[in-house]
């Protein structure tokens, strides 16, 4: 483990300068501007860490990084201890967005249907201000963040696929951006959310910022203590070896940027009302071993075994949800759009039909029931790797196989229908119903798929 405490002096001159123009151009309020707290209405952050399994969490009880913003974030709101979204990038952000399962409206990996309705479009029609910040991976129509509902964005891997890294390529609001200073993409895309809550500080906002740390290649951050600072290196691409010391180094980055933002709101008295959340988008990259405890734990995305899907959920709102309480009622990434709809009081029209449970209950109280399934229809590029329903126990896939999760994570063993317990046995029932209210779910125009690939595990 290295040095938690090394000052920001990697940081280089180039990246203030760089940060200063964009401020300049993009119309940022200077960093001693004053803020005046919404009346009523919320503000909403809605952080997507890539490629961050549960066990990367030292309040989960993961013991390989050390996630010090997190932790403050978990103490001071609502920690859930069984959230699940898709086992790829793609999947969960089409599901997080809309809401909707994937079986219902997920074509191919890398897009989204452009007529999609999001809830950054249900938010704007509210009268917010909304944002998005970092990862895009959703096609690469230009006008298709704005037809989602964006007012604002700062994207990475939108019309094309530069570094994300060392001297990355962004497009900001429509218009490609090339830094060759040496600065890092995750601080310049953290800096710009910085400005957009400053921006927007007199009025409701909704930033999404799904986050491009940690996915790979597995590099040295600015306070890394291999970190090289020159102008002229770009990122090493994909051929980086996956290193577990660059991954701690990536987790760390990330806990300190959210700590950046989190800080801001405060300074801007935004703080009280502002909505935090911070989730994983899928299980950590396969080859990072982590542990929690005494446990190996092995980075499982693209897998529908746990470790792809179980990712932390992490969620603060000062002015409504208690501190320090920890859910384990259930939660999964169609959830996301009722819940920060109902927060801030925003219609969700029936005629979506979504999928999603607002977990806001478990967040401010409420007589609403949790979810007590889950469901998933997983095909990343157009071949079906796995469809089932589950809870926090048991699993049962569409081909009739059987698990219990927490003795089997790595579902190596499936169960015996006549060997289960009376209350199991119950629960399989229930979950067969899940499957068969979905068996139809599948729009027509949507049943295509490809050939099987060799190797259908997306590295996105």
């Amino acid at each position: 483990m290295y040095n938690q405490d090394r000052s920001e002096t990697h940081v280089n001159r180039a990246l203030h300068i760089a940060i200063v123009v964009l401020a300049a151009l993009y119309g940022a309020a200077p960093p001693h501007a004053t803020a005046t707290t919404p009346a009523s209405k919320p503000n909403v952050v809605l952080i997507l860490v890539d490629d961050f399994g549960y066990e990367c969490v030292a309040a989960n009880g993961g013991t390989s990084y050390r996630t010090p913003q997190l932790d403050k974030l978990a103490a001071g709101g609502v920690r859930f201890e069984h959230c699940y979204v898709q086992p790829l990038c793609t999947p969960t952000r089409v599901q997080l967005m809309t809401g909707i399962y994937n079986v219902r409206n997920y074509d191919d990996f890398g897009e989204i249907d452009p007529s999609a309705v999001t809830f950054a479009n249900l938010f704007q029609q509210a009268g917010y201000k909304t944002g998005i910040a970092g990862k895009w991976q959703l096609g690469r129509q230009p006008e298709l963040p704005g037809k989602l509902g964006f007012d604002e964005h700062c994207l990475w891997q939108h019309t094309r696929r530069p570094s994300r890294y060392k001297n990355p390529g962004l497009e900001i609001n429509g218009k490609e951006v090339d830094f060759t200073g040496g600065e890092y993409g995750p601080d310049v895309v953290n800096d710009w959310a910085l400005q957009f809550v400053e921006r927007h500080r007199e009025e409701p906002f909704l930033l999404y910022y799904p986050m491009m740390l940690t996915h790979g290649p597995f590099e040295p951050t600015p306070d890394s203590p291999n970190y090289a600072a020159g102008k002229g290196e770009k990122s090493g691409g994909k051929k980086q070896p996956k290193e577990n010391r660059n991954f701690a180094h990536m987790v760390q980055y990330a806990d300190k940027l959210m700590g950046k933002l989190v800080k801001r709101l405060e300074e801007l008295k935004l703080r009280e009302n502002t909505l935090v959340i911070v989730v994983g988008d899928n299980g950590t990259g396969a080859g990072i071993r982590s542990r929690m405890g005494d446990e190996v734990v092995d980075g499982g995305k693209g897998e529908t075994t746990k470790a792809g899907m179980h990712v932390p959920l992490i969620v603060s709102w000062p002015a409504r949800a208690p501190s320090g309480k920890v859910s384990t009622e259930l939660v999964d990434s169609t959830d996301f759009l009722p819940t920060i709809c109902a927060a801030a009081g925003v219609e969700v029209p029936t005629e979506l039909n979504i999928d999603g449970h607002s977990f806001l209950p478990q967040l401010i109280g409420g007589p609403e029931k949790p979810r007590e399934w889950y469901y998933c229809w997983y095909a990343p590029r157009r071949e079906l790797k796995g469809e089932f329903a589950a809870n926090q126990q048991l699993k049962l896939y569409r081909d009739g196989r059987i698990f219990n999760v927490q003795r089997d994570p790595k579902e190596t063993t499936p169960l015996k229908v006549e060997e289960l317990s009376p209350d199991e046995a119950s629960t399989i029932e229930t979950l067969k119903g899940v499957l068969g209210k979905y068996a139809g779910a599948r729009p027509a125009k949507l049943k295509g798929f490809k050939p099987k690939k060799k190797s259908a595990a997306a590295k996105d």
